[in-house]
């Protein structure tokens, strides 16, 4: 809380807002209790060390902790962690007071060489002039040099009893060690949004200057954690604010924040993959002459709000997300609206932005990249590019649209003779595969007919078990759109095009889904009849997961694309190899195989050239 001592004068109008409310007591130090706790002890226990060393980021209260230390020993009362302020001490040492004879405060980085060290070290032997103690308060203190260290090290080490050192640093790695060694040290730390929020609107009550909590939010988040920093940010606003006193607008437009609202389109466009509304957004950034590293800073903060909201349940109430009630409200709907993987993949790739938009002499193109990127999951090969357009397609499922994608195209047939109207249609409309979310009710009748196999061995290549699945086939077919487009190749495949081109298929098949390569990778094909390919699985869970995930149309689309024909798949559970010879199973090329040293006879010709028994193809 922001609290003034007795003796504080009234505020002046041209005092600055951390300069009025700079604390007095180790109470009134803003969110550094791991600091002033500790100390609080020290002095009502009367065991202070001879020399400290504060160290932290700037604006956390070094310096104003180290002038409260100075004035808790010397205090009349003292030594005490609640000096009087009322006694000489107490006056002198106060926000508005004149200082003290016997408090020395240097600055190192215009006080840091040895002269200065060697002329502060004949100095200390004298005694205070009317205090307790004589204390140095050396503010930058990695700002002295080696030498001036050295200098200072014996006094450091075995100062004179009236004498107490206390240095503050933002960078204490830069002070000699032997000097580190000597003192106590303490870490101060950035303030969090929440501390600050409230400390800001403490200052506002005493002010007697309204305001409103999303622009206090704003302004603690300028802040960036330093409560100098943020009184500073608020003396602006307040200086510039109208009768209405602090107000949202009046922060954004002074502090060149983004607005809320920008964001939540941002945010929406993207989960609605509306590519004209993210690039319009980019053209308002631009055209209202906002700070476009300023904007991917706030992008990325609300990014990092949202993948808070999902991972942690309570997140708002455990004061993770510091933002206004109503904000919240709409980042939580956003939240549920939008995959983890594309949330994840979405913070990547701001935060790269936000390098490589820092000095960039084209800032609108490098946003309107960013954006492109942001739209284009497809485009990305890692494997967080994969698990973002997973996270697309089943919200497209969950909403009963997906997307197309632009994935790899499926050609279309070319026109035959005999089809002189059909063909012209089927080159404006390319074949395209069923949507994810008809698959299930299509192949439902086909699965309902096939006989579950009773043991692994029991699934032998017999063209008569495939009969009811044949009969069933047609209803994957049914979209109009794939009637008039049949492959080329559809009547010129025989099992051997399928078993020599395997490799090739599960790479195709990898492109599309990790999960589904990873269910067929020691798959094999059994058997072909009548447009349906029976693929066999050797693993009961590996089958299943195929089975039950839909991946079967996922291996239907590779072999589309690479053998350019359209078939049913049929998959079985089973430990052997082609249907024709059972026991070359072991012989059967799969993607880990990089030599055919122990292949031989059939087997290598079928392997190698694709070649089959004739006799075995007639008889089945």
């Amino acid at each position: 809380m922001a609290k003034k001592a007795e003796t504080q004068a009234p505020k002046s109008p041209h005092m600055a807002l951390y300069r009025t409310y700079r604390p007095q007591t180790l109470s009134e130090v803003v969110g550094q209790d791991h600091v002033t706790t500790p100390l609080r002890r020290a002095l009502e226990n009367n065991r202070m060390h001879h020399a400290y060393l504060l160290s932290g980021p700037r604006g956390c209260g070094k310096t104003s902790t180290a002038r409260i230390l100075a004035r808790s020993l010397n205090c009349e009362q003292g030594p005490t962690p609640d000096p009087c302020g009322v006694c000489e001490s107490c006056i002198d040492l106060s926000a508005t007071g004149s200082g003290s004879i016997d408090v020395i405060e240097l600055d190192a980085a215009s006080h840091g060489g040895v002269d200065d060290t060697r002329d502060l070290r004949e100095r200390a032997m004298f005694g205070p002039a009317k205090s307790r103690y004589k204390v140095y308060i050396i503010d930058e203190a990695h700002m002295i040099s080696p030498a001036g260290f050295n200098a200072l090290l014996k006094l450091v080490e075995e100062p004179p009893e009236h004498v107490r050192f206390i240095f503050a640093t933002t960078e204490s790695d830069k002070v000699l060690p032997t000097i580190r060694s000597r003192t106590h040290n303490y870490g101060f730390r950035l303030v969090p949004v929440k501390i600050l929020q409230e400390h800001l609107a403490s200052v506002c009550v005493s002010e007697g200057i309204p305001a409103d909590p999303a622009a206090l939010a704003l302004i603690a988040r300028a802040g960036a954690g330093s409560v100098r920093d943020s009184l500073s940010v608020l003396g602006q606003v307040i200086s510039g604010c109208g009768p209405e006193g602090v107000t949202y607008q009046d922060a954004v437009l002074q502090l060149g924040m983004t607005d809320n609202a920008l964001l939540n389109e941002t945010i929406d466009a993207l989960i609605d993959r509306d590519g004209a509304a993210l690039f319009d957004v980019v053209d308002r950034v631009i055209e209202a002459g906002h700070e476009p590293r300023r904007f991917v800073t706030d992008l990325l903060e609300r990014i990092r709000d949202l993948i808070v909201l999902q991972r942690v349940p309570g997140a708002a109430e455990r004061g993770l997300i510091h933002a206004p009630l109503e904000v919240i409200e709409t980042e939580s709907d956003q939240a549920n609206r939008i995959g983890a993987a594309e949330l994840a993949r979405a913070g990547d790739l701001v935060s790269r932005a936000l390098t490589e938009i820092k000095g960039a002499t084209a800032p609108r193109l490098q946003l309107e990249l960013l954006m492109a990127k942001l739209l284009l999951p497809a485009s990305d090969d890692s494997t967080q590019g994969l698990r973002a357009r997973i996270d697309q397609l089943e919200r497209g499922v969950a909403a009963g649209v997906v997307h197309q994608a632009p994935q790899q195209a499926v050609p279309a047939a070319p026109a035959t003779p005999a089809e002189p109207v059909a063909a012209p249609a089927a080159a404006a409309v390319p074949p395209a595969p069923p949507k994810l979310s008809a698959v299930a009710p299509k192949t439902a009748p086909a699965e309902a007919t096939k006989k579950p196999p009773t043991t692994p061995t029991a699934q032998q290549p017999n063209p008569t078990a495939q009969q009811p699945v044949v009969a069933d086939a047609p209803a994957i077919d049914a979209e109009p759109a794939q009637a008039p487009a049949a492959p080329a190749n559809q009547g010129k495949t025989t099992l051997a095009s399928f078993v020599s081109m395997w490799p090739s298929i599960m790479d195709a098949l990898l492109k599309y889904s990790r999960v589904a390569w990873m269910g067929f990778t020691d798959s094999s094909p059994l058997s072909y009849e009548n447009g349906v390919l029976a693929v066999g699985v050797k693993d009961s869970g590996r089958y299943n997961n195929v089975k039950g995930g839909g991946h079967d149309e996922r291996l239907r689309q590779s072999i589309l694309d690479v053998l350019q024909v359209d078939c049913t798949i049929d998959v079985v559970l089973s430990s052997q190899g082609t249907p024709s010879a059972p026991e070359r199973v072991e012989d059967t090329p799969s993607l880990d195989d990089e030599t055919t040293q122990d292949v031989t006879g059939a087997a290598l010709i079928a392997q190698e050239l694709g070649g089959v028994s004739i006799g075995e193809i007639e008889n089945g």
